[in-house]
């Protein structure tokens, strides 16, 4: 039976690192489970932690293997990278301290939004709604697969040791060489809300500039013309991140407030064009797609959504969130 490795990079995880190689041992898989810590450079007392967890589990499990350095920290995706690296198994499953799971939260109610929306995505919707703030549509700690896709990517961006979304670029090269996301549909994660987590310290600039950038080199340029859910904030933004030749094909902005359709137009003042760009505004029911939506889900109580329904439209054809 293949060797499944599982894959935990760690950085000063002291109060959870038990529970977590605990819930690796515990599993009933029936085949060959090597667990892979990579240590990078924890100041806490996590390395003694982790030989006493080998000592107490090395038996149970086909393999324990633990590295790591001292010094300064190298990032999240440099401790992923060097984990897989000394790994040997077929597959590799990552545990933070493409195939996922469903997962809840711990404290309950954490992330609820968050939570929700992974968790209730659609066999399509896991590759069309890849555009969101929320990252990855099957969240990095539930990530399984062959060590294959792992090379064929080519690891994780280890360039930054903090304040870059490492799993999310690994996932949209995935996809861009052709991979394929699935989701188990059952309850087998426990995501610790974790303000410390690595997850916050990445910048929000950096998460926007690879949507973007994907969504530019992807999906706009086969649209002729489009337009943009949303004449506020966000929409304004993003009309402004497009490159010029792409900027020209907003065809208008649509939106619910009367007080943004009345003003009839969008001025890109920012422009150095003479005259400057002008973008009508229009109501929603009267947009031609595609469309792309810069709003957020789940905020308006579901009007955004119904709103959104009554046009008739396929999702990943006529539009792309981008929130």
């Amino acid at each position: 039976m293949a060797l499944v490795s599982v894959i935990i990079p760690v950085h000063n995880a002291e109060s959870w690192l038990s529970e977590a190689i605990q819930s690796t041992v515990n599993q009933n898989f029936s085949g060959n489970l090597e667990i892979s810590v990579y240590n990078d450079a924890s100041s806490d007392s996590s390395a003694n932690i982790l030989n006493n967890l080998k000592q107490e589990f090395s038996q149970k499990v086909y393999n324990f293997v633990i590295s790591g350095h001292n010094g300064e920290a190298r990032g999240c995706g440099y401790a992923k990278n060097c984990a897989v690296a000394q790994s040997s198994g077929e597959y590799l499953c990552f545990l933070d301290a493409i195939v996922g799971s469903q997962f809840h939260r711990k404290p309950d109610g954490s992330t609820a939004r968050f939570t929700a929306w992974a968790n209730q995505l659609t066999p399509v919707q896991l590759v069309t709604q890849v555009y969101t703030s929320h990252g990855p549509t099957v969240i990095m700690p539930t990530w399984f697969m062959h060590r294959s896709v792992f090379d064929r990517v080519g690891g994780f961006n280890q360039s930054t040791a903090r304040g870059f979304p490492e799993d999310l670029e690994f996932f949209f090269k995935h996809l861009d060489c052709g991979g394929g996301v699935a989701r188990v549909d059952a309850d087998l994660l426990m995501y610790r809300y974790q303000p410390a987590a690595t997850t916050f310290s990445v910048h929000e600039s950096a998460i926007f500039r690879l949507r973007m950038d994907r969504l530019v080199a992807r999906v706009l340029p086969g649209w002729p013309s489009f337009s943009v859910w949303n004449a506020g904030k966000q929409g304004r933004r993003f009309y402004r991140a497009l490159p010029p030749d792409l900027r020209r094909k907003v065809a208008a902005f649509c939106d619910v407030d009367p007080k943004k359709i009345q003003l009839g137009f969008y001025t890109f003042e920012e422009s150095s064009q003479r005259p400057k760009p002008r973008i009508p505004i229009v109501h929603f029911s009267t947009v031609k797609p595609p469309l792309i939506i810069c709003a957020k889900l789940d905020l308006t109580g579901g009007q955004l959504e119904s709103n959104l329904d009554s046009l008739g439209l396929t999702e990943g054809v006529d539009y792309y969130w981008f929130s």
